[in-house]
């Protein structure tokens, strides 16, 4: 995955691209249809998404090196099953990218975290840093992020899976000035960037939207690409935005229309897309 999700927001460009896109399809459709696809298959779903042969062999080879995909041939197919640590990680993933928008409460205060570590271990910080911006924590400065208080038992479980209890603080917190809190958290989030990320995702996203309004039943080949890559458009905003109190957005806050573009095109199209992959795989 990228080191932060904003490092791999930008475009549709890059060598991070079939990665995440094997990502989306292994989670989306592998998990699903039993787990195991023909290589060959996964080739042809790829190019159906507009990556070439090479480049998904190289991600295919880069997944089985980090323990994410494993061998298993079947009679007639060479083919690639899901580990237990990807069902694991797609699990975790899930629950993010599916899970409920509701904004935090204001009331509720904050998780400070602050930390330090040696100097002889700082690639250390680097674990630390991307791990909070995968959390949605925003940075106050260098050392010091920030998070609505709902965030405290998935830092904990984090930082303890890191085995990195010794370096973090953690505080609960009420603020109470100096500055605007609404400016702080705009600068802390990047409210600018996202807010342009966001109106980037709703001008993708409204014209498929409406392409498949009237269908009643959605299938093919285009139902899956449209899926496809509105999974892969979508994935990086529940670690961008937490879920900030609404009291801190502006009343037209534009995240607000792209979670409700991407939930109602999941709604429409999941089922073709999954259908059609299992056609597609079954011949």
């Amino acid at each position: 995955m990228a080191t932060t999700p904003r490092s791999g927001a930008a475009g549709d460009s890059g060598t991070g691209r079939p990665k995440m896109l094997i990502m989306d399809v292994c989670g989306a459709y592998m998990r699903p249809l039993g787990g195991w696809f023909a290589i060959a298959k996964i080739v042809h779903l790829m190019n159906e998404l507009g990556v070439d042969e090479a480049a998904t062999r190289s991600a295919l080879l880069r997944m089985r090196r980090k323990g994410l995909l494993e061998p298993e041939n079947r009679p007639g197919a060479r083919g690639l099953r899901l580990t237990g640590q990807a069902l694991a990680a797609l699990e975790d993933t899930d629950r993010r990218i599916f899970g409920p928008r509701h904004p935090a409460y204001l009331g509720d205060g904050w998780i400070l975290v602050s930390f330090s570590v040696p100097e002889d271990q700082r690639s250390k910080r680097h674990v630390l840093r991307s791990q909070l911006s995968w959390l949605g924590f925003g940075n106050l400065s260098n050392g010091l992020w920030m998070a609505p208080r709902r965030m405290r038992d998935e830092l904990e479980k984090t930082v303890e899976q890191l085995g990195f209890q010794q370096y973090v603080l953690m505080f609960e917190a009420q603020y109470t000035g100096f500055a605007e809190l609404s400016s702080l958290v705009s600068e802390a989030w990047g409210l600018t960037e996202l807010t342009t990320l966001y109106a980037e995702f709703v001008d993708w996203c409204a014209p498929v939207t409406e392409r498949w309004k009237d269908v009643r039943h959605p299938s093919g080949a285009q139902v899956f690409i449209d899926y496809t890559l509105a999974l892969y458009h979508w994935r990086k905003f529940p670690y961008l935005d937490p879920g900030l109190p609404k009291d801190l957005l502006p009343d037209d806050w534009v995240g607000h229309r792209a979670a409700e573009l991407f939930f109602d095109l999941r709604n429409r199209l999941e089922p073709g897309a999954v259908e059609y992959v299992r056609r597609t795989c079954a011949t």
